[in-house]
């Protein structure tokens, strides 16, 4: 029986196995697209999150170090500095090779296909993969299973049995709606859309620009590439979108480097995060928006928690560590989206940061 089960490997999904792994537990993830995965993304890891991915030995080759956080609204712009440490701009198809890379050289096994249904055994779950490539054998990646590898007919796919099981299966988790784990979300629905452009960026900071329709991130991933990540809840063209940052899209120059990525809903709201032995992590285990960025971040940090839990003996103290490392992140993206669904208090946000730096010096480096 395996040790630990993930579905999905994306950034939490690997961070978890990796974590499994460094501390002696056999890990295998289950991942049914080909890597390096790229997906809508911010691609900005804040302070903790570099330093997350740094325990676990994992070294990106690409990407670029930021020193903090700079909001502008037309004439009106407020920046902080990080006090401990930088962030990283990093693509995310270097991020995923980068932790692929420190999985497999740790042993762990990353097999094609998709956990499509669970159910409880002895001591642990059974989980059925379909589109795992026939035989399932160690030559094409996946692990030997011990008795039979086929539970009904051939094209279901095997059957594994596992301790744990950890669904890493992203925003909209199949896995947390079969389990009965979804929440009605409520509030308007909110959108991002991501592409690249080839300009050497000009700060050292993430810059968000704020308009009355929504927000552009500007995050430096290389020396001559920038990502510009738009939110919003009005569903069109991001070319329509990033239309409203004349000042932004000056600077962008000339034709973008990559095709447009996107993503949403983005509020997931979950019941619990530990069912039995399935345990949720990453974007899977709830999330509120991505307006302060730190999706990526809050999934190593929460990778490491699951992990210690299992290894303590104690899972159902996983629920109440992931509640104390998203509090702070949770509070105040949630009130930051409530203040951008009134259009009076959306327009005060960076002129009040501005006349209050101590205030905003103080939010980044809590979240930081």
């Amino acid at each position: 029986m395996i040790d630990v089960l993930v579905a999905g490997g994306g950034p939490a999904g690997l961070a978890t196995a990796i974590h499994a792994a460094l501390a002696g537990m056999e890990a295998v993830v289950v991942e049914p697209r080909p890597g390096p995965v790229d997906k809508a993304c911010g691609e900005g890891l804040m302070p903790t999150g570099a330093a997350a991915l740094a325990d676990l030995g994992v070294a990106v080759q690409d990407g670029r170090p930021f020193l903090g956080i700079r909001y502008v609204d037309g004439r009106h712009r407020v920046q902080a500095e990080f006090r401990n440490g930088h962030g990283l701009g990093v693509r995310r198809t270097a991020l995923h090779t980068a932790l692929a890379r420190r999985a497999r050289d740790l042993g762990v096994r990353v097999v094609p296909g998709r956990v499509e249904a669970v159910r409880a055994a002895d001591e642990g779950v059974r989980a059925r993969v379909t589109g795992w490539p026939e035989p399932c054998g160690p030559e094409l990646g996946g692990p030997q299973l011990d008795g039979p590898e086929l539970d009904g007919p051939q094209l279901d796919g095997p059957e594994l049995g596992a301790r744990w099981l950890v669904a890493a299966d992203g925003l909209h988790s199949p896995i947390r709606a079969r389990l009965g784990l979804d929440l009605p979300s409520g509030g308007p629905r909110r959108y991002g859309l991501r592409r690249h452009y080839r300009v050497a960026p000009w700060t050292d900071f993430v810059e968000v620009h704020w308009a009355p329709g929504g927000e552009a991130y500007v995050t430096p991933v290389g020396d001559d590439l920038v990502g510009v990540a738009v939110l919003s809840s009005e569903r069109r063209p991001y070319d329509e979108h990033l239309a409203q940052f004349p000042d932004l899209l000056a600077r962008l120059g000339g034709p973008p480097a990559t095709p447009v990525r996107g993503a949403g809903p983005l509020r997931q709201r979950v019941r619990r995060r530990v069912a039995g032995r399935v345990l949720l992590v990453g974007d899977a285990a709830g999330y509120v928006d991505a307006l302060t960025g730190e999706g990526i971040s809050l999934a190593l940090l929460s990778a490491r928690a699951l992990v210690d839990c299992l290894r303590a003996g104690r899972p159902e103290e996983y629920e109440t560590a992931w509640r104390r490392l998203s509090r702070r992140s949770r509070l105040l993206t949630a009130a930051l989206v409530r203040a951008r669904r009134h259009p009076p208090a959306a327009r005060m946000i960076v002129p009040a940061a501005r006349r209050l730096p101590a205030v905003f010096g103080a939010a980044v480096r809590a979240l930081a």
